[in-house]
């Protein structure tokens, strides 16, 4: 019998990575809504900046599930360093990135917020939907 918290060997490994696809998949229809309504409402530039709020959800949700996977297949006692490592590194370069394009002027700083906002939405609600129903039942089989 394995340790508490540490992976037997006829564990399935691959379950911490198996609704990434399901998520991806639903942040790239967002990003296409993003960018038409973006385009609609405002020209190009918030088209743009919408798809890229939406990518910078995505690169950094996708990161952290990646990272802290590896680190729960490799040794679970990594998962509170690493996640509050994660954690503290991503929200410092989005605040860096979110001063810097706001220094700029750039007009697509309110859709690319508003994209990353709705990334956010997006994201938690199709993952809250993975886990209480697809991920239910395989738990159950």
């Amino acid at each position: 019998m394995a340790e508490p918290g540490v992976v037997g060997p006829d564990t399935d490994r691959r379950w911490r990575l198996r609704h990434l696809p399901v998520l991806l998949g639903a942040s790239a229809a967002l990003a296409a809504v993003a960018a038409v309504v973006g385009g609609l409402t405002g020209g190009v530039t918030a088209a743009l900046g919408a798809a890229a709020g939406v990518g910078v959800t995505v690169l950094s949700y996708t990161l952290t599930t990646v990272v802290l996977a590896r680190a729960d297949q490799t040794n679970p006692q990594l998962l509170l360093p690493l996640g509050l490592g994660l954690y503290v590194l991503k929200f410092s370069l989005l605040g860096v990135v979110m001063v810097a394009v706001a220094s700029t002027g750039w007009p697509g700083l309110i859709p690319l917020c508003l994209g990353i906002v709705a990334g956010v939405a997006v994201w938690t609600a199709v993952h809250i939907w993975w886990l209480t129903t697809v991920h239910a039942r395989r738990a159950q089989s």
